[in-house]
């Protein structure tokens, strides 16, 4: 399990009966959570009454009620790093925190490469891997099926004071673009990505995890530089093992290029419980310089 324990501007209150409390800057959030089918050890003041509250509906997603004005969005930082906060209709606030932990590991090994480096972010949403990745001085090429997210990208990059850095923004298919890449002859020296486990593309691809991974990864693997610095995948298919993300690794990348795989879980610390919260798995593959 890797921890994101860096946050100042974010922290998990507390969590139980399927629901989760979290601090997002000065805003208190009570948000649901399939993972936590544990009991609330003690509904305290500001459970009940929190800022927003998301409500799932027994016919399928929910809304949100709001307890006080919200701004229509805010900014929370992470280090050098600042995203735009804004509760969206599917529960989500435009950020899944746990990330950090692979932010801030991915700008160390840019950082210590001693040379240019090239970051495909796939799947990459409002671009907290893209932010990071730019931050530590890499070239980014963000691409996301959907357009209003790849615009929150680039207001979360302008936040970070990286509106002017080499990144460029692609609204695609990542499976389109990847062949198209292949056929430009154009390559990378670390491919980041979060696949969902089920997705449409914007001309109507499908996209399943558990059918889609590995031929994608084999599809990646051949626009990687002849010396990768990583690849990281991320995932949060319910009981998808890390062993099966360290399988496919080192199915792909690894068969070519030797290095080192690293698999396991993301988590957030639970303030009042002392508790974990699990968040998804990941899978490094990194060079082994």
């Amino acid at each position: 399990m890797r921890m994101a324990t860096d946050w100042q501007d974010y922290e998990l209150i507390d969590t139980g009966a399927g629901d989760k409390l979290e601090r997002w800057g000065d805003v208190i959030l009570r948000r649901p959570d399939p993972q936590i089918i544990w009991p609330l050890a003690k509904e305290a003041a500001d459970w009940q009454r929190p800022d927003g509250h998301y409500f799932r509906s027994s016919s399928g997603g929910g809304q949100w009620q709001f307890n006080k004005q919200l701004p229509e969005r805010w900014t929370i930082s992470y280090g050098p790093l600042r995203f735009h906060i804004k509760p969206t209709s599917f529960k989500h606030t435009g950020l899944f925190p746990e990330q950090a932990v692979n932010w801030s590991w991915m700008m160390k090994r840019i950082k210590e490469a001693g040379r240019p480096i090239r970051v495909l972010n796939l799947f990459a949403y409002t671009g907290g891997a893209t932010v990071a990745a730019a931050a530590a001085g890499a070239e980014v090429c963000h691409v996301d099926a959907a357009k209003g997210m790849v615009q929150w990208a680039k207001e979360n990059a302008a936040l970070s004071g990286l509106e002017s850095a080499p990144v460029r923004y692609i609204t695609d298919d990542v499976f389109k673009f990847v062949q198209r890449e292949q056929r430009r002859g154009k390559q990378y020296d670390a491919i980041i990505m979060d696949p969902p486990s089920y997705g449409r593309g914007p001309g109507g691809e499908t996209w399943k995890l558990e059918d889609n991974l590995y031929p994608f990864l084999e599809e990646c693997k051949s626009i990687l530089s002849d010396n990768p610095l990583f690849v990281l995948v991320n995932s949060y298919t319910t009981g998808l093992s890390p062993t099966v993300l360290h399988n496919l690794l080192h199915m792909s990348i690894g068969r070519r290029h030797g290095g080192k795989i690293d698999c396991g879980e993301i988590g957030l610390p639970i303030t009042r419980s002392g508790l974990t919260l699990p968040c998804g798995i990941y899978g490094r593959w990194e060079s082994a310089e």
